[in-house]
């Protein structure tokens, strides 16, 4: 069994947190909601409630095989957060799977390695990732093997990229 870090906030796109969790969980793994405190209940942007299991603050890198970064308002409110950019940072440099949907890449211009990686995001980002140096692609699911990194669009694209996710924790 993995056990995979999921940083979230509220403001998530519902359907991006719960769907991969779900997958992810029932091929039998762990999805830790982390956030700024443990304890915090956030809500998605159609009224899904989660509770945080742990703060950033005790979130330990290595307690975790793989990292979901779900879309909707959190990547933007979070990657404002050094401690938040330095975890996913972490996990990108490690070779350990990252899980990003939708708006979940743009913590990758942050990390100062969008340059080094192939991905897919939300149309409106795209752009960003593409003028930050990532090799960018309008399909429902990319892969990048050398960095372990599965990217998918929208929650359309759920069901290819729950398929590929679970493929890459063991």
């Amino acid at each position: 069994m993995s056990k995979i870090a999921a940083i979230v906030t509220s403001g998530y796109e519902d359907s991006e947190l719960t769907s991969p969790m779900k997958a992810l969980e029932d091929a039998g793994h762990q999805v830790e909601i982390i956030e700024d405190m443990a304890g915090n209940t956030i809500t998605g942007e159609h009224g899904d409630k989660q509770k945080v299991d742990l703060g950033i603050d005790d979130a330990n890198f290595d307690d975790y095989d793989a990292l979901l970064l779900p879309g909707g308002g959190s990547p933007d409110a979070l990657r404002a957060d050094d401690r938040f950019n330095d975890f996913v940072k972490r996990f990108l440099l490690s070779n350990k799977p990252v899980f990003a949907i939708c708006h979940g890449p743009q913590f990758f211009i942050q990390t100062g390695l969008a340059s080094e990686l192939k991905l897919t995001a939300y149309t409106t980002i795209r752009y960003d990732l593409f003028y930050a140096g990532a090799e960018v692609h309008d399909e429902p699911v990319v892969v990048d093997e050398k960095h372990k990194l599965v990217t998918s669009r929208t929650p359309d694209d759920l069901d290819s990229f729950n398929s590929e996710i679970v493929k890459f924790v063991k």
